[in-house]
């Protein structure tokens, strides 16, 4: 006989936790009920697939080699299960969507509504994450889709090219309006609330600076896009860095081009390139195409909208 899928995530979760305690904790069996299974498991491939000998637990090179197409088999089955339920005519559904934390501010609400709208029987799933984890949990099978950025990706990440998003000098709105371009050198002397080094905008952000020898002081560091909104409404003289986009549908915020212009940066759409697409993630890959089209979004390599400058769209 040979092993069942308990066995299979048994052994999982015990190379995962090292642990047979914390694992039988986890799959809410007993310590001795673990061990005896793993055993069997052993016996049914003929190999020793987890030492014991120290003071945790390790897989063995067999263990290892095992593990890792278990997990396979178990993605792989679990794609099957989604295959058998998935509904064509889309009456209901489930897509399991992650985005890098800069499209919260303005892409995933007119994107949910849009989804609800034409799709209401699809529920959704949605998590904020960095663009390596995102990738990770595509190709572990976790998640359906991302929207991240252009660039290398890991292997087995299929990507496609959405729209050029800009980036700008955001302000609360009684200082945006038709005004010249503010020269780099007169930023050199804005007050501005900046996102934190570790996110990858505030990344794009301090290479523009050190590219024009300029250091803007820096009043305020905020870990949310939400923080700064709000900080650049309610206090005059600070502006922000971020997507041009977070200004569209916030009649409280606007922004003050720049000369030479902020960085831009292509938004993508991310998948396994192998995995099962369910009629819930084919539906929302066109609706995040029309959506790019009707919201006026720059085409990859196309001009950026909204940096004021000549045959600059308005954004």
């Amino acid at each position: 006989m040979g092993p069942e899928l308990r066995h299979l995530r048994y052994l999982i979760a015990v190379a995962e936790h090292g642990n047979f305690t914390r694992a039988a904790e986890e799959l809410r069996i007993s310590q001795p009920t673990l061990s005896q299974q793993i055993k069997q498991l052993e016996r049914v491939v003929g190999a020793r697939l987890l030492d014991r000998s120290g003071r945790g637990v390790r897989t063995t090179d067999a263990g290892a080699a095992y593990v890792h197409y278990a997990r396979r088999a178990l993605r792989e089955l679990a794609a099957a299960e989604r295959a058998v339920l998935d509904v064509a005519d889309l009456a209901r559904g489930h897509l399991r969507l992650a985005l890098t934390p800069t499209f919260t501010a303005y892409l995933v609400g007119p994107l949910v509504a849009a989804l609800h709208a034409h799709h209401p029987g699809i529920t959704l799933d949605l998590r904020e994450m960095p663009q390596d984890r995102m990738e990770a949990g595509l190709l572990a099978d976790e998640l359906d889709l991302g929207i991240a950025f252009e660039g290398t990706h890991l292997q087995g990440i299929a990507s496609t090219a959405l729209f050029t998003e800009p980036l700008g000098l955001v302000t609360g709105a009684h200082r945006a309006g038709d005004e010249r371009p503010l020269p780099v050198r007169e930023l050199a002397g804005q007050q501005l609330a900046l996102l934190r080094g570790d996110f990858v905008t505030r990344v794009h952000v301090d290479d523009y600076f050190a590219r024009h020898r300029i250091a803007p002081p820096i009043a305020v560091e905020a870990n949310t896009i939400q923080a700064l909104t709000e900080i650049v409404r309610r206090i005059g003289p600070l502006a922000t860095v971020l997507p041009l986009a977070v200004t569209d549908d916030d009649p409280h915020l606007g922004h003050v081009p720049v000369d030479p212009p902020l960085p831009t940066r292509v938004a993508t759409l991310l998948r396994r390139e192998s995995g099962y697409e369910s009629a819930a993630a084919r539906a929302f890959t066109r609706l995040v195409h029309d959506l790019v089209r009707t919201r006026g979004y720059a085409p990859p390599g196309g001009p950026a909208p909204g940096n004021g400058l000549p045959g600059a769209g308005t954004g």
